[in-house]
């Protein structure tokens, strides 16, 4: 689409910036529920017009984030924030503005994307690094700290689709964090999972912050954004509501959403 333009750079150590996002907007065509007859079909095509109505998951977003920096993501259901995390990642395109990256990026993202549901765990692994830019031999040397780290070793030639969601999210993250990148994107990675997985999740984001990585953090964890990130952002309708340090942004998200 005119206007749209994604830019990925692998490394570019010298701009300040790990992310760059200017002027984004990202339009879906949402189908009505409706059922309509083949003749109503028709002559809404003849028209010009179809059932379905426009909906504006992000309009007009920018901002950036530092290398080494931690940044959060706030804002209630349904307000963009998946969208702009699955932009960031390449798995979607906008219809307009910019996006730059500058690092090497691993995303984590909802259950499934990276990995395949009829492949093994093993082959999943394999896979994915294959994707993140690693050679076998890379792969191989980081195999088995991937699977100890996500306690699946009995189950490494088990296919993904007989997995548990909580088993399936420790074995993509666990993938994902193993690849060294230089930003890490992360949606929701404490929502699934059991309370001692989740923990030594909160753990390791912690210890790769302190490493100077980039993490971008999308979470409904208030008080994890509070405790990790050094900025944040407030979307909400598609739009960026408030942006500033966590203790602001969280406070605005608390007033208009009554918590």
């Amino acid at each position: 689409m005119a206007g749209n333009q994604y830019s990925r750079n692998k490394k570019n150590p010298g701009h300040e910036d790990a992310i760059v996002v200017e002027n984004l907007s990202k339009r879906f065509r949402i189908p009505h529920e409706r059922k309509i007859t083949v003749y109503q079909h028709l002559a809404g095509l003849i028209a010009g017009s179809y059932s379905y109505e426009i909906f504006d998951a992000l309009k007009d977003v920018s901002f950036s984030v530092k290398h080494g920096e931690t940044f959060g993501v706030i804002g209630p259901n349904g307000s963009g924030k998946s969208t702009l995390l699955k932009i960031l990642a390449g798995v979607l395109y906008p219809d307009r503005g910019t996006v730059q990256m500058n690092g090497k990026i691993a995303p984590f993202l909802e259950l499934g994307v990276g990995f395949h549901p009829d492949l093994t765990a093993e082959e999943n692994i394999y896979l994915y690094g294959a994707i993140m830019g690693l050679t076998k031999r890379m792969i191989a040397s980081k195999y088995e700290e991937i699977l100890d780290f996500a306690e699946l070793k009995r189950f490494e030639n088990m296919k993904l689709k007989n997995f548990s969601s909580g088993m399936a999210v420790r074995l993509a993250f666990s993938t994902a964090i193993q690849t060294n990148p230089d930003i890490l994107l992360v949606d929701e990675v404490l929502a699934v999972g059991d309370e001692s997985f989740q923990r030594k999740c909160s753990k390791k984001i912690d210890e790769i912050r302190r490493e100077g990585k980039t993490i971008l953090l999308v979470s409904h964890d208030l008080g994890m954004v509070q405790k990790l990130c050094e900025r944040c952002i407030l979307v909400k309708n598609g739009s960026i509501m408030s942006s500033g340090s966590p203790e602001r942004v969280i406070e605005e998200y608390k007033r208009i959403t009554g918590i």
